[in-house]
């Protein structure tokens, strides 16, 4: 899954004068990677365990009182959501604790939130028990999850990016974005073995609890992994060199306002889709299938394996294209996947699965390439915090609501709304595209 480690750039080098005896460590590309990969498969897996719990199981645990279950899955989604909401300023607040007391302080803080979030869930009782208050604090495990994902950006994905060789900048890109079908897979493998092997009810009690404590300890594994890398004084220096260091966002708005917008927008073909075959089908299928919860599932993870080789697609065909012309190009495909998402998601079970495998791979094709594609438009000086920021952005904008959007306007309108919702993203990915290359035609012709 990755290429043979190129070294480049050397960050440390002593000299021990009167004897001549030096030694030296580069940073290596395939080096960065494995701390990215790590840290993201770690994410979303947590990630995707309070997803799929968010459609299978919180609407009977957490909120019984609704009356009917499609109102109870809307609630969940709507409280899934709150992450999304509270992850730029999760970013705000964990790079000004960065410029106090430095990446290594911050991460363990982030990681430590995150974990405890997590955990706190897993012990959380259901509503059967403590009532309403168990909804405040869902909620509040759950704003706080989104603040500590917020507060876990390392600027390793940046510094991938920038010592990476010219023309295999696409490959080293997707590396990292392996993390999300990883930790899908495995997430929705629990769930898979839950479902399979305990009754409803015994999974509803205490069977879900057992992801939540997984997922504590990845992140336990995750931060040690990370911390290897982000707090040695070689990878200090080299990004202290490539000035990967973080601003106040209010300076990088003023600064480079137009480019976080465009740098969000690119990205939403991809992270559109990326809950329209995740999370909102196991709603659906709960809701108004007669598919079985582990067979879905399984063709889940299936999807996700077509998701990781799209990835490395992307890879090679962003090395050839650009990155700039493979999202755009994978944002007309998504828009006219989007004409067939409604026919097969109510074509029974064979269209609902050709609906989730075809959707995986298009989705591994573009997010293969979807964050960082226009991150150089920041410049080195704000880099650092124009990705963190605008990817915050673009999950808000992208994704945050689109379980809850497709799930209720599809059971009150029908399943086209789930095109259009598609569509939209398409469509604002190729229209970011058309200003990024406008804005650079008038750069290069002014000067």
């Amino acid at each position: 899954m990755s290429a043979n480690p190129s070294p480049v750039n050397t960050v440390s080098t002593t000299t021990l004068h009167d004897h001549g005896a030096k030694s030296h460590h580069e940073v290596a590309p395939g080096e960065i990677a494995v701390g990215v990969v790590v840290g993201r498969t770690s994410e979303y897996f947590d990630f995707f365990v309070y997803g799929i719990a968010s459609a299978l199981v919180f609407p009977s645990v957490f909120f019984p009182f609704a009356s009917t279950r499609l109102e109870a899955t809307l609630l969940s989604f709507a409280v899934f959501a709150l992450a999304f909401v509270a992850r730029p300023f999760g970013t705000m607040l964990f790079l000004w604790i960065q410029r106090r007391w430095g990446r290594g302080t911050k991460l363990t803080a982030a990681l430590f939130l995150l974990g405890t979030c997590t955990a706190g869930i897993a012990f959380l009782p259901g509503y059967g028990k403590i009532g309403m208050l168990s909804v405040v604090l869902l909620s509040v495990f759950r704003f706080f999850q989104g603040i500590a994902l917020g507060g876990s950006w390392d600027g390793l994905p940046s510094l991938l990016a920038l010592n990476a060789p010219k023309r295999r900048r696409g490959w080293y890109a997707m590396l990292g974005q392996l993390g999300a079908p990883a930790g899908f897979i495995v997430a929705a493998g629990l769930f898979a073995y839950l479902y399979a092997s305990l009754p409803l009810e015994e999974v509803l009690d205490w069977g879900w609890r057992y992801p939540f404590f997984a997922a504590f300890a990845i992140n336990v594994v995750a931060l040690f992994a990370r911390l290897r890398l982000v707090v040695t004084e070689e990878y200090s220096q080299k990004m202290d060199e490539q000035e990967l260091e973080p601003l106040r966002v209010t300076e990088l708005l003023r600064a480079r306002g137009p480019y976080v917008a465009i740098a969000a927008f690119s990205a939403l073909a991809s992270y559109a889709l990326f809950h329209i075959v995740t999370i909102f089908p196991l709603s659906w299928i709960a809701l108004f299938s007669d598919q079985s919860v582990p067979q879905f599932l399984v063709v889940q993870i299936l999807g996700g394996f077509l998701a990781m080789g799209g990835i490395v697609a992307s890879g090679y065909i962003a090395d050839r294209l650009t990155r700039r012309r493979t999202l755009g190009a994978l944002a007309v495909g998504i828009a006219a996947f989007s004409g067939f998402a409604p026919t097969l998601l109510g074509a029974g079970t064979v269209g609902q699965d050709v609906f989730i495998l075809v959707g995986f791979a298009l989705l591994g094709l573009s997010y293969g390439q979807a964050a960082g594609a226009l991150n150089a438009n920041f410049g080195d000086r704000y880099r650092y915090t124009g990705a963190a920021f605008s990817n915050d952005i673009a999950w808000l904008i992208g994704a945050a609501f689109a379980p809850l959007v497709a799930l209720g306007l599809c059971a009150h309108f029908g399943l086209a709304y789930v095109g259009a919702y598609l569509l939209s993203g398409a469509l604002a990915t190729l229209a970011a595209l058309g200003v990024n290359r406008w804005l650079r035609m008038k750069r290069e012709a002014a000067k």
